[in-house]
């Protein structure tokens, strides 16, 4: 195993390094500051480092699940299993509930999108009649007013 080069301590190069690093772009420099603060749990390996992140991953995925809509669930038990179950049975309902009421929003925007369609369209028949109605008819025999009158 080897040795790493740049020792995850607060040394001056260590330092110079993650100033440089937020100077240059701070993703650099707070990774840096990561590797001062707990590069020693890795011990300067990457089989270790790997090792660490593979623990945390597993605890993660052990302990927390995600509902729907990314909601996360804690899944640790209540010690009960009749509270475990009726809880499961109630966020089941919920989730049913929130898909319902999502179905129910889109037909409601649905139905406002055709109210205004029709009120759209009647505003614009209305102004149509109004419109024609108030044309004297050019081009109409017997109005007099017209280019076809002789």
């Amino acid at each position: 195993m080897h040795t790493a080069i740049i020792k995850p301590q607060w040394s001056p190069l260590t330092i110079a390094l993650m100033v440089l690093g937020f100077i240059v772009f701070w993703p650099l420099g707070l990774a840096m500051l990561a590797y001062i603060l707990w590069g020693e749990r890795f011990g300067g390996s990457a089989e270790r480092a790997d090792a660490w992140v593979s623990k945390q991953k597993a605890w993660a995925s052990r302990n927390w699940n995600c509902g729907p809509r990314g909601f996360a669930r804690n899944s640790f038990g209540s010690g009960n299993a009749a509270f475990d179950e009726y809880r499961e049975e109630q966020l089941k309902r919920l989730d049913e509930e929130r898909r319902r009421l999502d179905e129910e929003i889109t037909e409601f925007h649905d139905y406002m999108r055709n109210l205004r369609m029709a009120k759209d369209r009647e505003e614009f028949d209305r102004f149509m009649r109004n419109r024609n109605g108030n044309r004297p008819n050019y081009g109409q025999p017997g109005n007099g007013d017209g280019p076809h009158e002789v």
